[in-house]
């Protein structure tokens, strides 16, 4: 929590002497998480201890590298637990819970598109706790199927429309990492330039979704019985007036501002999670139980996301540092990427950040690994927005095909399928017409839009 307030201030201008503390802060704070995390996330940070010292050998310029890499690493963990109370705040919410029962409950012919389009509202809010809720409601009504062929198309449709629905959000939401990582090291970008492109990324995502889950409807040797979802779709009102709270809210504060998206959604959105407790429990001693709420938040709930943290803020870490040793190297070797045609560049995004999620490499960190070697927009002769189109675009395939993504992960832990199985088998030929759909797009958004 002291490293989320200490990047707030830094985001917003307010007390500066306190960026000082925030490297210093990072240390004490991966030491405590890497005690206590399994063996797999502390590769993550031997990895990056040794980047560390090659850089410490190798670049007079360490210290300020360095820096640079702790300020990514802050940030991206202010960031996850800023948009992680929301989360919790929704888990124990009866409106979130009846919204997602109504759209897990809907007929086959209209279950994926609600799916797609309801769980999109649900991943602005509650991230990846998207999938956790409508997973756990997807099961929970395919269980309920007595027929063993029927519950097992089930699962997996309803499964991949929620986990389409969550990474098609990636290219356009202001609370995805996506956007986060991706107009920070683009320089002269924001998110409401992407916004619009973004959207229409997203578009294509999900709606070659519902076009190949409507074109490969498996064939049944049963005619299944069709039952009506309890209440109307006024049951989603609650959750449109939670979007509409939190994107009316960036928009005022955009306008009225010059601080970044990030640091607005830093702030705003746990104090929608705080409104929002109040809300909950104003007739149980509003001030006690949200007070109550927040400490075990802190004290209870964060703690247990220790994995994440690390894995993603050494992400971040690991790209910032490492891409100041891989650049030189680059350079040494005659490579340049300005030398290749612009759009090679552009598609080459849309395909190698999938392509590394299939070697471990989490977006974040393929991301700001390769963001130094980027020629600059200007010199490819593009708008800046066409580089964060095409980053993002294989972001969010990446997440669908990567089995080391959380996406894949929690999928294939409901299905009971492994996280491989999900995004080469379940999303295979998705992921590689989408790439090639996207592919276009890019080119199209870059060169005639």
């Amino acid at each position: 929590m002291l490293v989320t307030i200490l990047v707030i201030c830094a985001e917003w201008g307010i007390a500066l002497w306190a960026s000082f503390l925030t490297p210093a802060m990072m240390l004490v704070l991966v030491i405590i998480l890497t005690v206590q995390v399994r063996l797999s996330r502390k590769v993550f940070v031997a990895v990056a201890a040794l980047l560390s010292i090659a850089l410490v050998v190798t670049n007079p310029n360490w210290r300020e590298i360095i820096l640079q890499g702790s300020a990514a690493a802050a940030f991206i963990g202010a960031f996850f637990a800023a948009l992680s109370t929301l989360r919790t705040v929704a888990a124990t919410s009866p409106a979130i819970e009846r919204a997602g029962a109504f759209l897990a409950g809907q007929r086959p012919g209209k279950r994926y598109g609600a799916l797609t389009i309801g769980g999109q509202a649900f991943a602005l809010l509650l991230n990846y706790g998207s999938i956790q809720l409508l997973g756990a409601l997807a099961m929970s009504n395919a269980k309920a199927e007595p027929n063993a062929e029927i519950r097992e198309h089930r699962i997996r449709r309803m499964l991949l429309a929620i986990q389409r629905a969550f990474i098609s959000t990636l290219p356009w939401s202001p609370l995805s990492f996506a956007i986060a990582i991706s107009t920070t090291v683009i320089p002269d970008t924001s998110w409401t330039q992407v916004l619009v492109p973004g959207l229409l990324t997203s578009s294509i995502i999900a709606g070659i979704g519902w076009a190949m889950d409507s074109i490969f409807k498996p064939r049944l040797s049963v005619m299944p019985i069709r039952i009506d979802p309890p209440g109307t779709w006024t049951v989603m009102l609650p959750l449109i007036v939670l979007l509409a709270t939190l994107i009316i809210g960036v928009i005022v504060l955009n306008a009225g501002t010059d601080v970044r998206i990030v640091g607005l959604v830093a702030v705003l959105v746990p104090a929608i999670a705080v409104a929002w407790l109040f809300i909950q429990h104003w007739s149980q001693a509003p001030f006690i139980s949200v007070t109550r709420r927040i400490s075990t938040y802190i004290l209870v709930e964060l703690p247990t996301y220790r994995g994440e943290l690390i894995l993603l803020m050494m992400a971040g870490y690991i790209g910032t540092v490492g891409s100041q040793l891989l650049a030189p190297i680059v350079i040494n070797a005659g490579f340049d990427l300005s030398s290749l045609p612009t759009w090679l560049i552009l598609v080459s995004f849309v395909w190698i950040i999938p392509f590394a999620g299939q070697l471990g490499m989490n977006p974040i960190l393929i991301v700001t690994l390769i963001a130094p070697l980027i020629p600059s927009a200007a010199s490819l002769g593009v708008d800046p927005t066409a580089l964060v189109v095409a980053l993002t675009a294989g972001w969010a395939m990446s997440g669908a095909s990567s089995p080391f993504t959380a996406t894949t992960l929690l999928i294939g832990s409901f299905a009971g399928v492994s996280a491989r199985h999900v995004g080469l088998i379940w999303n295979g030929t998705f992921t590689i017409v989408c790439c090639f759909v996207l592919s276009l797009w890019v080119l199209i958004y870059a060169f005639i839009s």
